[in-house]
């Protein structure tokens, strides 16, 4: 099965994309800090991770740095999702190497379409 990390330190905002993917047949691990995110990374291995930026520990951008690096899990496909909308906080997202960026406030639907337009690109 697929499977989703979803990452934000707002347990709403957790719970109702967890819910989301789950619905949609995704199997989904989670993680209320940057800290936990990263090693859920490491240990689980999801497809895809969906990473708030702003979180305690590691904010969304150092986990995204660090998976990067890191030779075994380099590789994951990132969503960076946050409130930072402006053109230069998305620039550095893709510039990071997120292979997509969603900003809050944010559709359920769309995120899951993004989630799943990544998958295909990295079946392609």
């Amino acid at each position: 099965m697929t499977s989703v990390l979803v990452a934000d330190d707002d347990r709403d905002i957790r719970e109702l994309v967890s819910f989301k993917l789950q619905a949609a047949g995704y199997d989904v691990v989670t993680a209320s800090d940057g800290t936990d995110a990263l090693a859920q990374v490491i240990a689980q291995r999801p497809d895809v991770a969906v990473l708030d930026v702003m979180m305690p520990g590691l904010s969304g951008t150092d986990v995204l740095r660090a998976v990067r690096a890191h030779p075994e899990v380099g590789g994951t496909r990132v969503i960076l999702l946050t409130a930072k909308a402006q053109e230069q906080d998305v620039a550095a997202g893709f510039a990071l190497g997120a292979d997509d960026y969603v900003v809050k406030p944010f559709s359920p639907r769309e995120l899951l379409s993004r989630v799943q337009a990544v998958l295909g690109r990295r079946a392609s």
